[in-house]
């Protein structure tokens, strides 16, 4: 229904702008040749032809357009604030009323000395507020949609290549920006209001997904921000938590009987950080904490982090220097015995310790199955460091569907590709018809974090689909960190250092 009413408004909107360039002196039809109508729009207001050619670059075609737009009405005599607003906002309706209004006439191309000369306008300090607040306000959401995007890392999962309290730019170029799929939205929010709480967006358009041109594709092992592929949100007292957070710790019976469950559209969900370890097309698995893809050893991060056991004399370990070390630790059941996440140069400064007897990675066995682990189905005995392989669907990619395909892809088929999926006696049925392989629509991505032994990710809740992709993480432009006293509490080696 939503591409219908655009499609009327669309017509409704260039319907106006043929009554208008009529009224200009032009023909009809030059309102609705793309780029023509642009270079027309340039005659009528006395702005450079030039500017045709900026409307081949993102973004700034943005900004060419509506420059040229709103000039082209300010020749028609309409350079009040709500005349603008409802210009750019109801185009689909104003547009048709002043060209079929016989007071609205052409004027003279706007953009000239004469022509401010002969029609003045002086703006008031209201407007003269209104308007700078609103071209701030739109630049800056245009530039957060389509070009950069600042995020804070407010967990520990991709230690230490990241870390917490980094702040870092991600770019929506690219990969190519997304066109927002709830387009309807509060200002620089979320998906949650300032202040009051409660919903910043509507749900009243959703528009489908489309992605604008980019400079790269997803290379392996790029650093990448996505929305939360299991999409649910569980939302506690005074904070929220992800569904698969809550559920791999607590069950889904207790999450559906004690907390609220809330469900968000897709650009609305949480943004996630981690590594893509595994593009389209790719199998990967891990033997004993090693990622494998294609059969080689995959990427291992310079400051990957791990989790060890550590196991001490009866003095323990010292709480300040694990913190001046910045280490996240546990005690165990056993006395003297501590589980810490650290790099392997960490665990070898741990071990040169006089009262630390032993210090081993906590490699989880082939045979410890965990039921945490993707995709969460009994016939696979898996854990977070044993695993696969997997086949990450790519589109175009058909897979037979059997007892064991099933289980893996049966989440991108039904959530993520929008079709029924059903498992009878006879067989399985995709969107009510029995089918033995399925086809895939689109690309997806396998992520991990840094952190093995401390991150959820694809582990948990398996392939992340493109339309879930946000942007690249490309420099940390401010590191805060919460155990630093004054000036050491910013971390000024990690001061606009890029990230790999």
């Amino acid at each position: 229904m939503w591409y219908i009413i655009f499609i009327v408004f669309t017509i409704s909107a260039l319907y106006g702008l043929w009554l208008l360039y009529k009224k200009a002196g032009k023909q009809g039809w030059e309102s609705i040749v793309p780029f023509y109508r642009e270079y027309v729009m340039a005659q009528l207001t006395a702005r450079p032809t030039w500017w045709v050619f900026l409307l081949l670059v993102p973004i700034v075609n943005i900004f060419i357009f509506y420059g040229l737009y709103l000039d082209l009405l300010k020749s028609f005599g309409k350079r009040r604030f709500w005349e603008t607003a409802v210009a750019i906002l109801l185009p689909f309706i104003f547009l048709p009323l002043w060209g079929r209004d016989p007071s609205v006439n052409y004027l003279g191309p706007s953009n000239t000395e004469e022509f401010h000369k002969k029609y003045p306008y002086r703006k008031t300090v209201a407007r003269e507020w209104a308007d700078a607040i609103i071209f701030a306000t739109v630049a800056a959401t245009l530039i957060r949609g389509f070009l950069l995007e600042a995020y804070m890392i407010p967990t520990g999962s991709m230690e230490r290549s990241l870390l917490i309290g980094d702040f870092l730019f991600v770019s929506k170029l690219n990969y190519g920006p997304r066109v927002p799929m709830t387009p309807i939205a509060f200002p620089f929010a979320h998906h949650t209001m300032p202040v009051t709480g409660g919903k910043a967006y509507s749900e009243l358009i959703q528009l489908p997904y489309k992605r604008l041109p980019g400079f790269q594709k997803i290379e392996r092992n790029d650093v990448v921000v996505f929305n939360f592929p299991a999409g649910d949100t569980v939302v506690l007292e005074h904070q929220e938590q992800t569904y698969a957070d809550m559920v791999r710790y607590m069950g889904k019976d207790v999450v559906h009987n004690q907390f609220t469950v809330v469900t968000r559209p897709i650009d609305k969900r949480e943004n996630y950080i981690k590594r893509c370890v595994g593009l389209p097309g790719d199998v990967v698995s891990m033997e004993n904490a090693q990622l494998i893809v294609n059969g080689e050893a995959g990427f291992v991060p310079p400051e990957m982090q791990m989790d060890y056991v550590v196991l001490t004399d009866e003095s323990g370990l010292n709480p300040q220097r694990m913190k001046d070390l910045r280490l996240e630790y546990f005690p165990l059941e056993n006395p003297g015995m501590f589980r810490v996440f650290m790099t392997a140069d960490e665990a070898q400064v741990v071990k040169s310790w006089g009262n630390v007897k032993a210090v081993e990675m906590a490699v989880l066995d082939k045979s410890q199955a965990m039921g945490d682990t993707y995709p969460h189905e009994r016939h696979y005995t898996w854990n977070f460091d044993n695993f696969g392989p997997i086949t990450i669907p790519a589109e175009g990619w058909t897979v037979t569907l059997d007892s064991l395909s099933a289980p893996m892809y049966a989440r991108a088929i039904r959530d993520y590709e929008g079709n029924s999926f059903e498992h009878k006696a006879d067989g399985y049925y995709v969107n009510g018809a029995k089918a033995t392989s399925y086809t895939f629509k689109q690309n997806y991505y396998w992520m991990m974090g840094d952190n093995r032994h401390n991150s959820l990710d694809s582990r948990a809740w398996g392939f992340v689909p493109e339309d879930h992709i946000v942007g690249k993480a490309l420099f940390t432009w401010m590191s805060y960190d919460k155990d630093g006293s004054f000036l050491s509490s910013i971390r000024w080696n990690r001061i606009f250092k890029g990230i790999k």
